[in-house]
């Protein structure tokens, strides 16, 4: 039922095609940055836009939209062909980008997540796949440009809004399902869904939201030495050279044995 809310609802297939058309861009533009030929283009385009898609299915075992709806796979080379012809403006529109983006991410998890259901998949399976849906487009057109993905190089929230939003819409399926809500009950939970993913992307980007690293320690706990050590192991911006601050408290040791 909870795929059926989403393909019955007409602003989801809207936003649907536009977040697939916006990822294509995307892909696209990537494939240009890096000087590219056209049917290069192309494929990052379709890559990034439904490699998610493809993704899920192939592991839910059905057939992969990304290749059997035309609506989809026409939507991602058109996206390819148009940025091949404005990149340069296209450039410039940043903060549409990142908007169109925010939805997409919002929209295919929730998606991703309600066909995993819909196919009788665990929650905590769906949440996978759906994750999968909303991440696995850009990771693969990284792997392919020879890039650290996305996911791990944006310091940015982008896989956690994508995690709520998946285990949102497994809550929103449970409750739908033991109160009886209904069709509109549940595109409307699923609006709120996608709503909460869109605003925690937009404000992690907005006002500079990331995650904490690795905790700084200045004393080591082992078996055989506790000591003090002059600069933490782990730096927040990752340039501290950990090798060396051990080979110095190593040579530390070794004069202090001397002595």
């Amino acid at each position: 039922m909870h795929q059926v809310a989403l393909e019955s609802n007409a602003l989801f297939i809207g936003i649907e095609y536009l977040a697939t058309f916006i990822c294509g861009l995307s892909g696209g533009l990537a494939a240009i940055h890096k000087r590219y030929d056209l049917f290069s283009i192309l494929v990052l385009a379709w890559v990034t836009a439904l490699g998610g898609g493809i993704t899920r299915d192939l592991l839910l075992g059905v057939s992969p939209v990304g290749i059997t709806d035309k609506g989809f796979v026409l939507a991602a080379l058109i996206s390819g062909i148009i940025v091949a012809v404005v990149h340069p403006e296209i450039d410039h529109l940043k903060w549409s980008m990142i908007t169109t983006d925010a939805l997409a991410l919002g929209l295919f998890a929730v998606n991703g997540t309600a066909k995993a259901l819909a196919y009788h998949s665990s929650g905590m399976t769906a949440v996978f796949l759906g994750m999968f849906t909303a991440l696995a487009g850009g990771t693969i057109r990284d792997i392919l440009l020879n890039e650290v993905p996305s996911i791990l190089r944006d310091k940015h929230l982008y896989a956690v809004p994508s995690f709520v939003g998946c285990l949102l819409t497994v809550f929103a399926a449970r409750a739908t399902d033991r109160w009886n809500l209904g069709l509109n009950g549940e595109m409307t939970l699923d609006i709120i869904v996608v709503i909460v993913v869109f605003v925690l992307r937009m404000l992690s980007v907005k006002f500079n939201i990331t995650l904490p690293g690795a905790v700084e320690r200045r004393h080591t706990h082992l078996p055989t030495r506790n000591r003090y050590l002059k600069r933490p192991v782990i730096h927040p911006d990752g340039d501290d050279d950990s090798d060396g601050d051990a080979d110095r408290d190593d040579e530390e040791d070794k004069e202090e044995r001397e002595q």
